[in-house]
């Protein structure tokens, strides 16, 4: 179960765990973006560094990284034990996620890390990683409505749980695209703690690093992924302060054209599970702000010449389905709704149920057809392959559906040759 709180993790975590330096990344949508450009553009700096991100992508420790690298199983397990035996003898009780942190940190400490790039698991002001020492810059990006249970039920009080992670005398890095009433919450904070501050965006990151400039041209990003980068970038800036890099930031740009985050935006082939040609696009967007940013993409870039949608849909119990799918489904689109399968390490987080979301999303204006297919995944799939007839498909509404898809596709994979899919994949 989720328990925010620090005090817990102070007792869990030991001080000699903090050998390293820290890059702190709060948010609600892209936090997860800048903290993969940020850790890649270090290794490529020639900075020793370690990632740590929630939740994992297929296994639970494919959540850390070391120089990249997804951390060996076999160490992931052993840290773990440690932890998990430290929590028992001190009588803790420590959540899942406050165990994964204290168990990150770790690995980071054992394999001499100079700088870990950590993304808040949920808010930041109680979050388990704010018992983070010695931070270089702390970056927030872009603050929506999500998890209002825990953060509050305006903007302004989740801006404020988010802001929680600024700590005085650490410069910090914020999304200048958030909502004004966002900006003001952070500037305020930000005056209380006397901090240098940079308001990020594209053109103040292009004025910074030339370089930016004709990769934001030749790639064709999106909005938001020109500010992801902006934060980033900027965000290793201020960090270049403290610690050496072997190339400046602007002569690291185009690294960024070779990182990738998974489940973002990201276009690849269902071949190995159907006979579908064409590849879908998979995106994670799971609250409103996000599935707003994917309905645009899928506006601009799917339905040429008004041509409709196949939808595969999951959505996470307790989230309000009508913010996440009116910005995505149109008339005449199909839509298969799914449930995605058991989170290793989240026994409480589960689906919607499928007939009832199935139900609501059959009153939508001009809905084609609708079919509930309970947690058969492969099944969804295979009939909006069907219902798409090589058309636009796409699957979205979870992130925890993502990570079944990737595990559908390795499994497949995985009957003719040993594949790995990284997390250095596409946002």
């Amino acid at each position: 179960m989720i328990e925010l709180g620090l005090s817990r993790i102070s007792r869990l975590v030991q001080q000699s765990t903090f050998s390293w330096k820290a890059i702190h990344v709060a948010g609600t949508n892209g936090k997860g973006s800048i903290t993969s450009y940020v850790s890649g553009l270090l290794a490529a700096a020639g900075v020793s560094c370690g990632r740590f991100t929630s939740p994992h992508l297929i296994d639970r420790w494919d959540c850390i990284t070391i120089n990249e690298k997804v951390v060996e199983e076999s160490l992931f397990r052993q840290v773990e034990e440690q932890v998990k035996k430290r929590d028992q003898s001190l009588g803790l009780g420590a959540s899942e996620f406050e165990l994964l942190t204290a168990t990150a940190f770790e690995i980071f400490h054992q394999q001499h890390v100079e700088v870990g790039v950590v993304e808040v698991g949920m808010g930041g002001r109680l979050d388990a990683t704010n018992i983070l020492t010695n931070v270089l810059v702390s970056v927030i990006a872009k603050i929506g409505r999500d998890h209002e249970t825990f953060l509050g039920n305006s903007i302004q009080a989740i801006a404020n749980e988010k802001a929680g992670i600024l700590k005085s005398g650490v410069p910090c890095v914020i999304d200048g695209t958030n909502e004004p009433q966002v900006l003001q919450v952070l500037q305020a904070r930000i005056q209380d703690l006397g901090i240098d501050a940079t308001t990020a965006s594209s053109d103040v990151a292009t004025q910074k690093f030339p370089n930016l400039a004709s990769l934001f041209r030749d790639l064709d990003l999106e909005p938001h992924q020109k500010t992801n980068i902006a934060c980033a970038t900027l965000a290793l800036q201020k960090a270049a302060e403290h610690i050496q890099l072997k190339r400046s930031v602007d002569e690291l740009v185009p690294v960024l054209s070779e990182i990738q985050w998974p489940g973002r935006l990201q276009f690849l082939s269902l071949e190995p599970l159907v006979s579908r040609t064409n590849p879908i696009l998979l995106d994670g967007a799971h609250n409103g702000q996000s599935s707003g940013v994917l309905g645009q993409f899928v506006d601009r870039k799917l339905r040429q010449n008004d041509q409709c949608v196949t939808w595969v849909i999951s959505i996470s119990h307790g989230k309000l389905w009508p913010e996440i799918l009116e910005p995505l489904i149109r008339p005449g689109d199909s839509v298969a709704v799914v449930a995605f399968g058991p989170v290793e390490g989240m026994p409480w987080v589960k689906a919607t149920d499928t007939d009832s979301l199935a139900s609501e999303i059959r009153t939508m204006p001009g809905v084609s057809s609708v079919e509930s297919f309970g947690s058969d995944i492969p099944g969804a799939i295979t009939w909006a392959s069907g219902s798409a007839n090589e058309g636009p498909l796409v699957i979205a509404g979870s992130l925890y559906l993502v990570s079944d898809i990737f595990r559908l596709l390795r499994g497949k994979q995985q009957t003719n040759s040993t594949v790995t899919i990284d997390r250095r994949n596409v946002e």
